[in-house]
């Protein structure tokens, strides 16, 4: 049976450089953005997205992010794969736990999770099991 966490996270820096250009089309980047969640997760991240900035304004998204800090009170950390698209100024992007990447009191940790951002503070929702 799976447990929900909730919590709100704020990104603190975002720095997204420009590594390729489709002429007439497509910009890929990407962004090394920091972040803090408060909540029943609560700690730090840092997360690099890899993005395709198409020319009507849309962006999509994938990413790998580290947290380090507590899951409903048990500390550890854990690695998020990320898959989302930018849209009307809303980021939305739902990720899993990495298999395997569970450290500390989340050694076993599998789940998923989801985002809608607009600005830099947003909700996220964790749906995760520990296993052992």
């Amino acid at each position: 049976m799976s447990t929900q966490a909730s919590a709100t996270f704020q990104v603190t820096n975002w720095e997204e450089k420009p590594f390729n250009q489709i002429p007439g089309g497509a910009k890929l980047t990407r962004a090394t953005v920091t972040k803090v969640f408060r909540g029943e997760l609560e700690g730090d991240a840092t997360v690099e997205y890899l993005m395709v900035h198409r020319t009507d304004g849309t962006a999509a998204f994938v990413g790998v992010e580290h947290v380090i800090g507590k899951l409903s009170g048990k500390p550890g950390a854990f690695v998020l794969e990320h898959e989302g698209t930018f849209e009307n100024g809303k980021a939305k992007a739902t990720c899993r736990v990495v298999t395997g990447t569970g450290t500390g009191e989340l050694e076993g940790l599998e789940g998923r999770g989801h985002f809608e951002a607009e600005g830099k503070e947003a909700p996220f929702a964790l749906d995760y099991e520990l296993g052992g």
